[in-house]
């Protein structure tokens, strides 16, 4: 399944920027502790961890070459530990709320209202594939 991104950049006071760039950000500041600057999952609190962080750049590799959009986003937003529980990884919903929704093709024909942010950082995540 494509992803479509029907708001494809973020204007703010300082102007434009592209969502992947906003991602990159987000990145730096919630996930390079643990994954690493490279989501090798090596980042400087990865040793005082009692599970080891995904290496985030194999995620396409594990899904026969897809890479899974909407099954990241809900490992970032906390929905998949919500359900599933057991994970290591905090939530980090809550803190990518803030900013406008874009509308995320979620399904054939299906657009869901999704935080910005967090579809931000799925795309720079997305770019760190091997």
């Amino acid at each position: 399944m494509k992803n479509t991104f029907l708001l494809l950049l973020a204007c703010g006071v300082t102007g434009c920027v592209a969502p992947v760039e906003v991602g990159r950000r987000d990145f730096q500041e919630f996930c390079v502790s643990c994954h690493g600057d490279t989501g090798a999952g090596n980042g400087w609190a990865a040793e005082h961890l009692s599970r080891p962080p995904a290496d985030l750049t194999t995620i396409s590799q594990r899904n026969n070459g897809v890479f899974p959009t909407n099954a990241v986003m809900g490992t970032i937003d906390g929905y998949t530990r919500r359900l599933h529980g057991n994970m290591t990884m905090p939530e980090f919903g809550p803190l990518l709320q803030a900013g406008d929704l874009v509308l995320l093709e979620t399904g054939p024909g299906v657009f869901t209202p999704t935080p910005e942010r967090l579809v931000a950082l799925a795309a720079y995540i997305e770019t760190l594939q091997k």
